[in-house]
């Protein structure tokens, strides 16, 4: 006695009907059969799915590729944009798009690739890219992929600075390096002399990358630089120097009236001297300085007017 056990249908024009008939007493290899007959069916269906009475194939999806073989791209650059397909019957017309808008349309006899040539002259050039092939039976067209450039600019040489540029020994210290120009993300590493003294620390938006330091001897005043370097091919920029200098202390006594310094006030009016001087209270903001000048060997002593400077209270 046969078992009818499934109805199935293959996707086919016109539908072909598929009927699975079995023996109870023995399903199994018969089920076997059965199932790989209706899998070869809809082998056959979508085949026929691809061709039209005469013939005539239609096309597979294009593929969208940069000629370049990458996608990172400068300013003023002129690339390439292969559109291809794999199968289907020619002749084929691609067409490129840009951000939805037609480009340029191109026609070939076989299934050789349509190649579209651009120039970068703006952010806008980036993209985003598509394409189009069709043929004499492909109603609509195929479309590829999505493709978008990434514009890369070479980095500028970086700047490394510090807050500060006298230290003393057991104080902290930052150093800062920043490129102002050049495609993100920026990789920098600082180093003293030319020995690395940090990893690599990739910055995603335009800030400086900074590392904290400690001065513990007179070897950690020495040369300081960092590197820079982004996705632009031979394009790494080492900074300028950084030095530190160690911060004078100077000897002073303390009246009542104040604080005299011991050092010769003879520099020129110009200069610029630093120096650190303990106030006399440690709540008081501001610290009477009074300047000596010696016009000659024999003239007297005498005092400018008071110079009120701001001193920075630590604790």
């Amino acid at each position: 006695m046969l078992f009818l056990t499934s109805l199935l249908f293959s996707y086919c024009k016109p539908r072909t009907y598929f009927l699975c008939i079995t023996n109870p007493s023995n399903r199994e290899p018969l089920f076997l059969v059965c199932k790989l007959s209706f899998l070869l069916l809809v082998q056959m269906s979508q085949q026929i799915q691809k061709t039209t009475a005469n013939g005539k194939e239609m096309l597979s999806n294009p593929r969208l590729l940069p000629l370049e073989g990458t996608s990172n791209v400068m300013m003023k650059q002129n690339v390439s944009l292969s559109c291809h397909v794999d199968s289907g019957s020619p002749p084929v017309r691609y067409t490129l798009f840009k951000h939805n808008k037609k480009v340029s349309t191109l026609n070939r006899p076989d299934l050789t690739p349509g190649l579209f040539n651009l120039t970068i002259n703006s952010e806008s050039d980036v993209g985003e890219y598509k394409c189009k092939a069709e043929n004499n039976i492909t109603n609509g067209g195929k479309y590829s992929n999505s493709l978008r450039f990434t514009l890369i600019e070479p980095i500028s040489k970086p700047v490394l600075s510090s807050l500060t540029s006298q230290a003393k020994k057991g104080q902290n210290v930052t150093l800062s390096c920043l490129s102002v120009n050049g495609s993100l993300p920026i990789t920098y590493i600082f180093f003293k002399g030319k020995r690395s003294i940090s990893q690599p620390v990739k910055m995603q938006k335009r800030e400086a990358a900074m590392i904290f330091l400690f001065i513990n001897s007179s070897s950690d005043f020495g040369t300081y630089k960092c590197r820079a370097e982004n996705s632009f091919r031979n394009n790494t920029k080492y900074s300028n120097s950084f030095n530190f200098t160690l911060a004078e202390k100077f000897k002073s006594t303390r009246p009542s009236a104040g604080l005299t310094s011991t050092m010769n006030a003879e520099e020129a009016e110009d200069d610029v001297i630093y120096a650190e001087i303990e106030p006399v209270k440690p709540e008081e903001e501001y610290i009477n300085i009074s300047v000596i000048r010696r016009e000659d060997e024999e003239a007297e002593k005498r005092t400018c007017a008071t110079v009120y400077s701001k001193a920075l209270i630590r604790d």
